[in-house]
């Protein structure tokens, strides 16, 4: 604690660099835009996401309860890291809408409320304690994603 203004500083400080490992491995299994359909973009995002806090309960439960209980500056910081989740999100949209010009102009708040929507979701099952069993809910959240984004659910696989 000695490297931080106390506890809140520590906890602060190692969100952030989990996160930042924790984006990395879900941008990489995402993979890029042009190569696949969205539809496997997203499903392949979502589940290494979903594995990744399965992987690491502590930290599920650290990130998705503790952290915004810790007050406004908790909630401000994991609002934070997930903003680069809004941004691909946002570049997902465009992708979306330049291989299917059906689709509606994506409103401005989309992403970052597919972003919100999911991470409580998510939330509430670490609440429960069903960690465990995220990776069960991917074809849920793909669906979620794909709606929130101004799509069709995708067909399941489930």
């Amino acid at each position: 604690y000695q490297e931080f203004d106390g506890k809140l500083g520590c906890f602060l400080a190692l969100c952030d660099e989990y996160s930042r490992g924790m984006i990395d491995e879900v941008l990489e299994a995402a993979g890029d835009f042009s190569e696949r359909p969205w539809q496997e973009v997203i499903a392949g995002g979502m589940d290494a996401y979903l594995r990744w806090w399965r992987d690491r309960p502590e930290f599920a439960r650290a990130f998705m309860v503790e952290l915004p209980a810790a007050g406004t500056e908790g909630l401000e910081k994991r609002i934070d890291l997930l903003r680069p989740f809004e941004d691909l999100f946002a570049g997902l949209a465009r992708y979306m809408r330049a291989t299917d010009r059906t689709l509606a102009p994506l409103p401005r708040l989309a992403p970052r409320a597919v972003v919100r929507g999911t991470t409580e979701l998510i939330a509430e099952e670490v609440r429960r304690g069903r960690v465990g069993t995220l990776p069960g809910l991917t074809g849920d959240m793909v669906d979620v994603i794909s709606v929130g984004l101004g799509a069709a659910p995708v067909p399941s696989r489930r």
